[in-house]
């Protein structure tokens, strides 16, 4: 069969190759691939800033946000052929920490755990792949389109239940929310918010276009700016930052309405400083009793709430992230960015 493959560490490597076909054992459910959705951590690891391969061996298939429909199932198990499923990305540490032995491997604290397509798995590039049954979630029919959206959905799920759990240590009615940054991370957390019944506003650099079409579209409002300078006078209740950028990430801090919740998705590059008054941002978070807390990953539980919340959603309006589909054939295109992308998938079923 054929799968998207590379060297993690090496430069240049990134290939569709004939590779061996997979072996199910007797957990596993034989899955065909339909689509695969390739984010900014894929760029990386076909960059070569990280990524680590299966034990002996150098070569590894990409790819973490899956789509798939069961051709084979176990007996007995929930599955069938024909069932739309999706896979968890990450496995617990063979330890396994507190975390990971408490299902909770999302949280794992000491880095021991592997993922596919990333660290020491094979991913679901391929136009077959296997999963395990207790890391496979069944899709709506619905979704048979953009069930791949699953994935970045289930980091959106996983940061909407923290923010719903630090609410809950006080009384915690939030009507208003702010998302800096419209890439489909951003854009899935304003649609979570928005079927929350929460006035969503999103911040992002692009003009007026599809982005500001989609977020109004949610009956959200739209900003285009670099700062919150636009916003004037709003004062979230809550706000997800999935951009990034340092000042964006140190203004966000002291932007929130009081007792108001940060939730911190996107990554900073390293390098880059920026002037800071720290004793303001003290003040505001301690006298307001603000939190400020980062999110990333996602278990069984996040990937179950991301689909409910997108066989939920308007299927166009969710086709409508994906902006453009490439054949498995052609797949490096994906790596290749386009203006007003916002999600790219590769096809890898020609059926």
């Amino acid at each position: 069969m054929r799968a998207l493959t590379f060297v993690p560490g090496k430069k240049g490597t990134l290939e569709v190759l004939d590779v061996p076909e997979p072996a199910p054992g007797p957990g596993d459910l034989l899955v065909e691939g339909l689509a695969l959705g390739i984010c900014g951590t894929d760029r990386e690891l076909a960059a070569a800033e990280y990524g680590w391969p299966p034990a002996g061996r150098d070569r590894m298939v990409i790819g973490h946000e899956s789509l798939g429909r069961v051709v084979r199932a176990p007996d007995g198990s929930p599955f069938a052929p024909g069932d739309l499923v999706v896979g968890v990305v990450r496995r617990p540490d063979p330890v396994p920490c507190g975390a990971c032995g408490h299902g909770e491997f999302d949280m794992c604290r000491n880095g021991r755990y592997t993922e596919r397509g990333i660290k020491e798995l094979d991913g679901y590039g391929g136009e077959r792949w296997i999963v395990e049954t207790g890391y496979a979630v069944r899709l709506d029919p619905s979704l048979a389109s953009v069930g791949m959206l699953v994935e970045p959905a289930s980091v959106v799920a996983k940061a909407w239940e923290q923010i719903e759990r630090i609410g809950a240590r006080a009384y915690f009615e939030p009507h208003t929310l702010l998302v800096t940054g419209a890439g489909p991370i951003g854009l899935l957390a304003a649609l979570l918010g928005s079927q929350r019944g929460l006035e969503v506003h999103v911040l992002d650099r692009a003009p007026a276009g599809l982005k500001s079409d989609l977020v109004e579209e949610l009956g959200g409002t739209y900003y285009s700016g670099s700062s919150l300078e636009p916003l004037g006078d709003v004062r979230p209740d809550v706000i997800i930052e999935c951009t990034g950028a340092g000042q964006l990430v140190i203004d966000a801090m002291t932007a929130t309405a009081a007792s108001g919740i940060v939730c911190l998705c996107g990554l900073a590059a390293g390098g880059r400083t920026h002037r800071v008054d720290a004793g303001v941002i003290n003040r505001d978070i301690v006298l307001e009793n603000d939190v400020v807390f980062g999110t990333v990953n996602a278990n069984q539980r996040h990937f179950a709430a991301a689909a409910e919340a997108l066989a939920k959603a308007d299927v166009g309006w969710l086709e409508r992230l994906i902006s453009r589909r490439v054949p498995l054939e052609r797949a490096l295109e994906a790596f290749e960015p386009a203006e007003n992308d916002v999600k790219v998938v590769i096809e890898l079923s020609t059926g």
